[in-house]
């Protein structure tokens, strides 16, 4: 049997890894359970915002990618832009970004166990994964949006709205902009996200099931753009996107990044609040205070949740669908203020 870690943290995307990572700095001796070999790629906007590329930074993690500046929204010859007011984003690779946080997960001394996690039960003194094999005072679910520990703790509930997916390709194209464009259709939104000087990323979100072909039809001058440019990937696909959580702390069991909770990649915000709910979920274990965690990502993600549902919901009603872009044109400030508020 395992001697014993403070933390033992189920899954090794980045809200695992930054878990890790945290946990190591604040005097913690933790270990990661992943099945999947790094680096993990998955369906992802992989647009940081300037808040995220921040929190990165404070990590002390490097990674290659393109200069992000702002958002601009599309929908036919409409457009609305806005630039970002304190520093820049980052445009990278999922698998990049992947690398560069195992890579100092491992030379934190951190180990990884490349197994998938089972029979997870708590006492009051810690909980036991992996049958009796791994014990920590604390288990933290990092497993991802749909999170099997989530599902078996029963913490989940019923999203309650028409589900929303996301797909995702690479083009070998010049980035148009140094901004995330983001175009507006009829059956969703496409995601163009400079990732190199001849890279973007391509993410459709959407909540009709369809090949990602048929969905990038629905946004003609995109499709034309990218008609003759080499597909790099293949499309990669994620979804339902929006999970509710009935709480974040469950005894000795906290959630942390996807796990917790999701809305929408609407805002591009998925990494940003991972690297985010794992320093304050690190900090009150610090501090002895683990249901104080709760509060802090409330307090955290309130922003993000409250802007994104608005969207979502918004993008939901044909009649204000539409008039999103001209709105956000006629009123710059305005948009300028949501998007760095997000930022």
């Amino acid at each position: 049997m395992s001697p014993g870690y403070d933390l033992v943290i189920v899954g090794g995307g980045p809200a695992g890894l930054a878990t890790a990572l945290h946990a190591t700095r604040a005097g913690f001796d933790a270990v990661v359970v992943e099945p999947r070999q790094a680096p993990v790629d998955k369906a992802c906007g992989e647009g940081l915002m300037p808040g995220g590329a921040e929190a990165l930074r404070e990590l002390g993690i490097e990674v290659a990618g393109h200069p992000i500046t702002g958002i601009r929204y599309v929908q036919g010859r409409r457009e609305a832009h806005a630039a970002f007011r304190n520093g820049s984003g980052l445009g990278v690779r999922r698998t990049d970004l992947h690398a560069a946080l195992h890579r100092a997960v491992l030379d934190a001394g951190v180990a990884v166990v490349p197994e998938q996690v089972h029979g997870v039960q708590q006492d009051d003194a810690g909980v036991t994964a992996l049958g009796p094999r791994l014990r920590g005072r604390w288990l933290i679910a990092a497993d991802g949006l749909h999170s099997p520990v989530r599902r078996s703790l029963g913490l989940g509930l019923s999203s309650g709205t028409t589900p929303r997916y996301g797909l995702r390709r690479h083009y070998a194209l010049p980035p148009a902009s140094s901004s995330v464009e983001v175009h507006c259709g009829p059956g969703g939104e496409a995601y163009v996200t400079p990732l190199g000087d001849e890279l973007v990323g391509v993410a459709l979100l959407t909540s009709e099931r369809a090949p990602f072909e048929t969905h990038l039809a629905g946004f003609p001058e995109l499709a034309a753009r990218l008609a003759d440019a080499e597909t790099v990937t293949g499309v990669r696909g994620a979804g339902p996107l929006r999970q509710r959580t009935r709480r974040r702390v469950h005894g000795r069991v906290l959630l942390v990044g996807d796990a917790a909770g999701y809305v929408d990649a609407l805002t591009g915000e998925g990494i940003a609040l991972a690297l985010t709910g794992a320093e304050v979920l690190v900090d009150a274990l610090r501090r002895g205070e683990p249901s104080d965690y709760e509060v802090a990502w409330r307090r955290t993600t309130r922003r993000y949740r409250l802007l994104t549902e608005c969207l979502v919901r918004a993008r939901g009603q044909p009649a204000l669908a539409g008039r999103i872009v001209p709105a956000a044109e006629r009123l710059p400030r305005v948009f300028a203020a949501v998007v760095n508020a997000l930022a």
